[in-house]
């Protein structure tokens, strides 16, 4: 599961406490079971804004590439040998004189 974006984590919060403290008010509720039914309806109602927020779609970071970015077209091909074209023999490295 995603986790929530800061967002949706706001909007919802706020939902909670903006409905709670309205629904209080209007209902002038001040003990009894008045007041978890409140409760439990405002958290509700904060869970269906804070889903209804879109979600934004993630980027890559600014650090990583994609394949196509790190190696560059001119080097993939000529570090890949043809088929078609015969192969160079390959000399040996020799070390470097004394």
């Amino acid at each position: 599961m995603p986790r929530p974006t800061v967002a949706q984590l706001a909007y919802g919060s706020a939902t909670v406490v903006c409905s709670t403290i309205a629904m209080v008010l209007l209902s002038q509720t001040s003990s009894g079971p008045g007041v978890p039914v409140i409760a439990v309806s405002a958290l509700i109602l904060g869970l269906f804004v804070a889903m209804s927020v879109p979600a934004r779609k993630r980027e890559p970071a600014a650090g990583t590439a994609t394949a196509q970015e790190r190696v560059p077209a001119q080097r993939l091909s000529t570090t890949l040998p043809s088929p078609s074209a015969p192969s160079a023999p390959s000399r040996a490295r020799e070390p470097a004189g004394p």
